[in-house]
C-alpha cells in the first residue's frame, strides 16, 4: 500500500510509522512536496521546521515531477506531469489518499480509478458545512472513485452518509495525536507549573483559558477576547495566554491593549514546546467556524490533561467534548454564552481538575494511533476482499 499526502505533516507520521510496523502491509509514502522552512511558516507568520521527525520509522518518496508555482497554499498551486505513469511506476495494490484539498491529490485519485488500483480516502472533511449544489456534485464525482473511506469522527462519517455512501464501506479511524508524548511531556513540566504561569505572567490565583492556533480569521480568536472582556466585569480572576501568531496578531493585540484584557501573547511554540502551554493553563478555549474541521489542540490538551470549551462548528465537538464531563459546547459567534461559560469555570476550577481527568481518559482509550492504525488495516483487508 502507497499513501499519498501533500507534504510531511506531524499528526501523520505516528500514524504512518504505524502503518509501516505493521506486518500485513508493505507500506510507504508518497509525498507531493517537502516545504522548507519559509514554505512551512506561512500562515504562521514565522519560519520554521517542526522539532519531531517527520520521515522516520517509514520509506517515502516525493513526486518526480511537478509542475506550477509549488507551495502549500491555492488548490492549484502544483500538479503533477504525468499522474498516469506515476500510479503504474507505484505498483502500488491499493492507494490511500489523505484528502482532495489540492490537485495533484485528485489527480492520483482519478488517475488510479483510470488504471483500476483500489483507493482509500481519509480526508479531513465533514458535514457541519453546508455546500452548494455544484460542490456537492463534485464530491460525488470524487467520492464514488474510492473503494473505502476512512472517517475521522462522527462528524466525517456524517458526511460519507450524506453522499450515499454504505456503511460496509466506512472503518473509523478516530482522529489522534501522539498521546504518548503529550502526556510524558506533560507530566514532565507538572513539576514546573508556577514557573510556567510566571513565565506567561499568569497570576497564581487565576485559572487560565488557553488559545492555541493560528491567529487567522475561521479559528474566531476575537471572538474569545470579547468573550473574556465580558466575562472579567463579573467578580472572577481569568487569564488567557495566546500560544500562536498569523495574521490576527496585530488586530489582537490592539483589542487587549484597548479593553485592558488580563492577556499574554506567547508566540508560537513548536511540538516539543506547546505542552507547557497545557500544563501552566487549566482549560483549552476553541471558538473556530466551521473550517475547523477538528480541530487536533483539543486532542493535544486532553493528552495533557486538560478540558476544552469548544464551538458547536468545531469539527472534534461532538466526539470529544461532552458538557460538563471532558468541557463544554457553545453556539457558535454567542459571545456572551462563552463569556457565561468562562465565569462558570473561573469559579468552579475544581470542577476544571476533574473534567481534565476524564478528558485524558477519552483520548487515551479512543482517540489513539493504534485505533486509527486498525481502522486502515480494516480497510485494506476490505478492498482487497480478504474481510
Amino acid at each position: 500500500m502507497v499513501a499519498v499526502a501533500s507534504h510531511p505533516i506531524q499528526y501523520q507520521a505516528p500514524w504512518f510509522r504505524a502503518l509501516a510496523a505493521s506486518p500485513d502491509i508493505d507500506f510507504s509514502v508518497l509525498f507531493v512536496q517537502q516545504p522548507g522552512a519559509r514554505e512551512q511558516g506561512r500562515g504562521f507568520g514565522v519560519a520554521f521546521e517542526w522539532d519531531v521527525p517527520l520521515l522516520e520509522g517509514y520509506r517515502s518518496q516525493r513526486v518526480p515531477e511537478l509542475r506550477g508555482k509549488g507551495g502549500l497554499h491555492g488548490f492549484f498551486a502544483a500538479r503533477i506531469a504525468h499522474p498516469v505513469a506515476l500510479v503504474r511506476q507505484l505498483d502500488a495494490d491499493v492507494l490511500l489518499i489523505t484528502g482532495w484539498h489540492v490537485w495533484p491529490l485528485v489527480q492520483l485519485l482519478f488517475a488510479a480509478w483510470w488504471v483500476g488500483v483500489p483507493v482509500i480516502m481519509r480526508g479531513e472533511s465533514n458535514a457541519l458545512r453546508k455546500r452548494p449544489g455544484l460542490a456537492r456534485a463534485w464530491h460525488r464525482l470524487l467520492l464514488g472513485r474510492c473503494a473505502a473511506f476512512l472517517p475521522i469522527g462522527r462528524a466525517s462519517r456524517d458526511l460519507y452518509r450524506g453522499y450515499g455512501i454504505p456503511e460496509h464501506q466506512l472503518f473509523d479511524t478516530p482522529y489522534f495525536v501522539d498521546n504518548a508524548r503529550f502526556a510524558s511531556s506533560a507530566a514532565q513540566a507538572q513539576s514546573r507549573v508556577a514557573e510556567l504561569r510566571k513565565r506567561w505572567s499568569i497570576p497564581p490565583q487565576a485559572v487560565c483559558i488557553l488559545y492555541a492556533g493560528k491567529l487567522e480569521p475561521k479559528k474566531r480568536l476575537l471572538d474569545l477576547m470579547e468573550a473574556l472582556r465580558i466575562a472579567i466585569a463579573h467578580p472572577v480572576q481569568l487569564h488567557l495566554v495566546v500560544v500562536g501568531s498569523g495574521e490576527l496578531m496585530a488586530q489582537a493585540q490592539a483589542m487587549a491593549t484597548q479593553s485592558s484584557l488580563p492577556v499574554t501573547f506567547a508566540g508560537f511554540l513548536n511540538q516539543t514546546e506547546i505542552p507547557s502551554a497545557y500544563v501552566a493553563a487549566d482549560c483549552l478555549v476553541l471558538p473556530s467556524d466551521h473550517g475547523e474541521t477538528w480541530g487536533l489542540v483539543v486532542n493535544e490538551a486532553m493528552a495533557c490533561g486538560r478540558p476544552a470549551i469548544v464551538s458547536d462548528q468545531v469539527g472534534c465537538a461532538a466526539d470529544l467534548v461532552t458538557d460538563g464531563v471532558t468541557g463544554f459546547v457553545v453556539p457558535f459567534g454567542d459571545t456572551a454564552a462563552l463569556a457565561q461559560r468562562l465565569v462558570e469555570v473561573a469559579s468552579n476550577p475544581g470542577q476544571l481538575r476533574a473534567m481534565g481527568e476524564k478528558a485524558r481518559e477519552r483520548v487515551l482509550t479512543g482517540y489513539s494511533v493504534e485505533k486509527s492504525a486498525a481502522g486502515t488495516l480494516r480497510a485494506v483487508q476490505y478492498v482487497l476482499g480478504r474481510a
